[in-house]
C-alpha cells in the first residue's frame, strides 16, 4: 500500500531541491541558438541522466561514499565548487563553450548532473532511502522520484517557446540572471557544507 504522505514529503522536498521552476533561466540561456528539437532533446536526456544518477545514489549510494571515503559534506562543497563555476561562466559570458561542446556533454553537465541531480538532492534521496521499511514506502519514494522528474521536464520542455519571444536580447538577460541565481544556489551549498565541517560531520 502507498504510504501517502511519505509520497507528498519525497516530492515537496526533492521539488524544492531540484526546483523545475528555477531550471528555466538556467536552461534557456544554455540552449540559446539551438534548433528546437535539439534543445527538445537536451531536455529529456537531462532529466534521463538525472533520474539514473538519483537512482543510482538511491541504490548504492552510501556504499560508494563509504569505498571511496567521502562524506556528505564533501560531496555536496565538490557540487558546490562546480556550479560555481558554471555560474561564473554565465556571468562572464562563456557559456558558449557548452554549446560547443555537443549535445550530449550540456544534457549531461550541467544540466543533469549537478544542476538537477545535484549534491542537496542526492542527500536527501538517501535520507528517504533510509526510511524504507516495507513496498509500501519503497513504492511512495520510488513514485515520489519520478513525479519530479516528470515535472522537471515538462518545466524546460515547454519553456522553448518562451526562448522564441524574448529573442537575443531577452537570452542575454535571462543568461546573466541565471548565473546570479546558480552563482547564489553554489555558495550556500559551500556555506552549508562547512559548517557541517565545522560541526563535525564531515
Amino acid at each position: 500500500m502507498i504510504e501517502h504522505v511519505l509520497l507528498v514529503e519525497v516530492f515537496v522536498t526533492l521539488f524544492v531541491i531540484m526546483d523545475p521552476v528555477g531550471t528555466v533561466p538556467i536552461f534557456l540561456s544554455l540552449t540559446a541558438g539551438r534548433a528546437p528539437a535539439t534543445a527538445r532533446r537536451a531536455a529529456w536526456q537531462a532529466v534521463a541522466v538525472s533520474f539514473l544518477v538519483i537512482t543510482m545514489f538511491a541504490f548504492f549510494g552510501q556504499k560508494i561514499l563509504d569505498y571511496l571515503h567521502i562524506s556528505l559534506p564533501a560531496l555536496q562543497c565538490a557540487g558546490g565548487l562546480l556550479l560555481l563555476l558554471i555560474a561564473l561562466e554565465l556571468l562572464t559570458g562563456k557559456e558558449e563553450e557548452y554549446a560547443a561542446s555537443g549535445d550530449a556533454n550540456i544534457a549531461m553537465v550541467p544540466l543533469g548532473t549537478p544542476l538537477l541531480a545535484g549534491p542537496g538532492a542526492i542527500v536527501a534521496v538517501m535520507l528517504f532511502v533510509k526510511q524504507i521499511d516495507d513496498w509500501g514506502s519503497g513504492l511512495s519514494v520510488a513514485i515520489g522520484i519520478v513525479l519530479v522528474h516528470i515535472a522537471l521536464w515538462a518545466a524546460m520542455r515547454y519553456s522553448l517557446p518562451i526562448l522564441r519571444l524574448i529573442r537575443e536580447s531577452g537570452v542575454l538577460l535571462v543568461t546573466r540572471i541565471a548565473g546570479l541565481l546558480l552563482s547564489a544556489i553554489a555558495v550556500q551549498l559551500v556555506a552549508d557544507a562547512v559548517r557541517a565541517f565545522i560541526a563535525g560531520e564531515g
